[in-house]
């Protein structure tokens, strides 16, 4: 519900490119899943090397790379007209057509991009930036003549970011570059240091860099230089 007490819709937004700025010119665009599903699920995986040497009992895993988190959601398509607060996204109210559309958004081609669209799934102020990687359909119930009367519908899609965004994020985080740091209140610089670095031992050379003889009191506003730091080098 909204701040008036209204329901508010899972919608799809569809785009053209990875940054999200031009929308597919499909109609219509958003579209809503014609009921909320109940819940969703997020999954979040870190991939690891877990190889076991010969006569070993246990392993040491590796970590190898976190992977793009995932999200879940199954919900209906009907056409018995009994479900309260359903939404059509088009004139048509049959079940194939409903599924025509969500299919032309999530799945089929973009002839103008050569590929599925982009998309955006939103609920409320949950935004998921993403791409369609799994869709199963399960026809439960059918008109007379064959048409599809019901489908249960359950997707995955994957959390996607541009690359120019996901190597500024990485840039960002590494503690290989020169990063700023604007102190503010509380801060402490072994804290701060412990952020960029995982490891405050190096809190003397981030002090002698900015010319600080005392790392205890750091003046709020001021601005602090961590240099890049080889690790490598102080093995």
């Amino acid at each position: 519900m909204d701040d008036n007490g209204q329901l508010v819709k899972v919608l799809i937004h569809a785009y053209e490119d990875e940054e999200f700025r031009n929308k597919s010119g499909i109609s219509p665009n958003p579209i809503s899943l014609p009921v909320n599903p109940e819940s969703f699920t997020q999954n979040f995986k870190v991939e690891l090397n877990q190889q076991q040497g010969q006569g070993n009992q246990g392993t040491n895993p590796d970590y190898k790379g976190t992977k793009p988190e995932e999200l879940k959601l199954d919900f209906i398509f009907d056409g018995t007209r009994t479900i309260e607060g359903y939404k059509y996204n088009g004139d048509d109210h049959s079940v194939k057509s409903e599924l025509e559309i969500f299919m032309n958004t999530v799945y089929n081609m973009n002839g103008e991009i050569h590929r599925p669209h982009f998309l955006q799934v939103q609920w409320g102020n949950f935004m998921f930036p993403c791409i369609l990687s799994n869709l199963d359909l399960n026809y439960t119930l059918f008109k007379p003549n064959g048409d599809p009367l019901r489908v249960k519908a359950s997707t995955t899609f994957l959390n996607y970011v541009a690359q120019r965004e996901r190597v500024a994020r990485e840039r960002r985080r590494s503690p290989d570059l020169t990063h700023v740091r604007q102190v503010k209140s509380g801060d402490r610089l072994d804290l701060m240091t412990h952020k960029i670095y995982k490891d405050s031992n190096y809190v003397t050379r981030v002090a002698k860099a900015n010319g600080l003889t005392t790392f205890r009191k750091i003046k709020p506003g001021r601005e602090l230089v961590f240099p890049p730091i080889d690790k490598r080098s102080q093995e």
